[in-house]
């Protein structure tokens, strides 16, 4: 793949001073990269075999507080450190960067040096492991959705985020002529993700003025969830370069439509698309139809990792392609699970409830425990539904509030057997912690709407 680096090239290239930085990031709980910028040559003589950083880095919040709460570390227990373990698997080219490459760490508990079981990429990992066990590979595609801005950071930061003007002045869906005029941000981050080893599909205009998509090729679980957090990086730092901003809250404005991160899944078995059966009306194997019904009827249990701020709910609302209802149809939108490619070897299925703002290592992670869980048990997928699901009062509702949701995170056996009751509690706690923060918060609505009037 281009962009990959071998160790030894590395060090090659840190010789001949074609490379002199190396970004050694860890993911944290909200999916971003954090880390330390080292010096080539040390990177390559010493601290490519580890590094260290406080654990705090997996018990914050957006801000980088400290919440109480947290059973891995706290004020009392000192906040000690973690070792990043580089995974020099994950060496790349950094183009958007002069000089740079880039290298992902698994976390380790710093006396034992066993993998902290709450990180994210080892969260995955686990499951990734479950299922190899049961002789299946797991592959996946995430779409990454967000809008670009006229304005840069830190000029929107400074007017107190009001007044955004999105780079755009109509819906852009599939628009040639208005992405033509996004092209000095979207075509740099097509051609840099590429180089730095991403196999990028395409980039698109999305339903709403100033919104983008970008779409990359699927790969095994913990490469997709690689290329998604890498992207989503780069695209915040290509548009700052470029005077933009970008967003992937999930809903910026009432009245525009959200921004999602859609999951295409399906299980491989030595090389093969184990959910195709070519004898299924619609191709989908028995093994599909398990893996799909527990992927269903657990996904409430989940969605605190497809939903994870208060601000992930506002999406879900009927007529804007995100849904409220947890079933599936065959190629319907408003559907929270769409099949896709039927009666094809490519038969899929697309979770349309995940917004832009998953870290897509946990929200992965979780689907794969469901699908297990309904293969381990032969569940039995029910029919199909039709039409607008918006309408169908029989359908059962997605989570309306992070509220709902974290509760029903706290009381899943199905999670806590799957992930571990410390991987649950501690994503519970980060949950809570979310909601707090927010209900303390008066709101611009609120003085608005009772100030003169209450």
């Amino acid at each position: 793949m281009p962009g990959l680096i071998e160790f030894e090239d590395l060090k090659s290239r840190v010789s001949n001073g074609a490379i002199d930085t190396v970004l050694v990031c860890l993911v944290d709980m909200q999916g971003r990269l954090m880390g330390k910028r080292f010096h080539a040559v040390n990177f390559v003589e010493t601290s490519f075999n580890e590094t260290h950083c406080c654990n705090y880095l997996l018990a914050t919040d957006l801000e980088m507080a400290t919440p109480d709460g947290y059973a891995s570390t706290s004020w009392q227990s000192g906040y000690g450190d973690y070792v990043m373990k580089p995974d020099l698997g994950t060496i790349r080219e950094v183009p958007w960067l002069e000089g740079t490459a880039m290298v992902l760490c698994d976390i380790l508990d710093h006396h034992t040096h066993a993998p902290v079981p709450h990180s994210p990429r080892e969260v995955l990992k686990r499951q990734v492991a479950r299922l190899s066990e049961l002789g299946f590979d797991a592959m996946m595609a995430t779409e990454l959705e967000f809008f670009l801005f006229a304005q840069s950071f830190d000029e929107i930061r400074k007017g107190d985020f009001r007044d955004l003007e999105p780079i755009s002045g109509y819906n852009e869906d599939y628009h040639i002529l208005q992405t033509t005029k996004e092209e000095g941000v979207m075509r740099r981050v097509r051609n840099a993700l590429f180089a730095a080893g991403l196999p990028i599909e395409n980039t698109k205009g999305e339903a709403e003025s100033g919104q983008e998509e970008l779409n990359i090729r699927y790969a095994s679980a913990l490469d997709c969830a690689d290329h998604h957090t890498i992207a989503k990086h780069a695209i915040k730092e290509i548009a700052w370069q470029e005077g933009h901003a970008v967003t992937f809250l999930p809903k910026w404005h009432h009245d525009r439509v959200g921004s999602s991160s859609h999951v295409h899944q399906s299980l491989w078995k030595d090389g093969q698309p184990a959910f195709y059966d070519a004898s299924d009306d619609l191709g989908m194997s028995e093994l599909m139809r398990h893996y799909m019904a527990g992927l269903i009827a657990y996904s409430p249990d989940y969605t605190c990792f497809l939903a994870p701020y208060v601000n992930s709910y506002k999406r879900f609302s009927k007529g804007t392609f995100a849904p409220t209802k947890t079933v599936w149809s065959v190629d319907n939108r408003t559907a929270g699970f769409r099949l896709c490619g039927d009666g094809t070897k490519g038969v899929r299925v697309e979770c349309r409830i995940g917004g832009s703002d998953l870290n897509p290592y946990l929200a992965q992670a979780a689907m794969l425990a469901a699908g297990m869980k309904g293969i381990e048990d032969r569940m039995e997928l029910p029919p199909p539904t039709r039409g607008d699901i918006y309408e169908d009062a029989k359908a059962a509702d997605i989570p309306q509030t992070l509220r709902d949701a974290t509760r029903t995170l706290r009381g899943s056996d199905f999670l806590r057997g799957a992930l571990g009751d410390d991987v649950v509690d501690h994503y519970v706690r980060c949950a809570e912690w979310e909601q707090e923060e927010f209900d303390r918060v008066v709101t611009d609505w609120e003085i608005a709407r009772g100030f003169e009037r209450a």
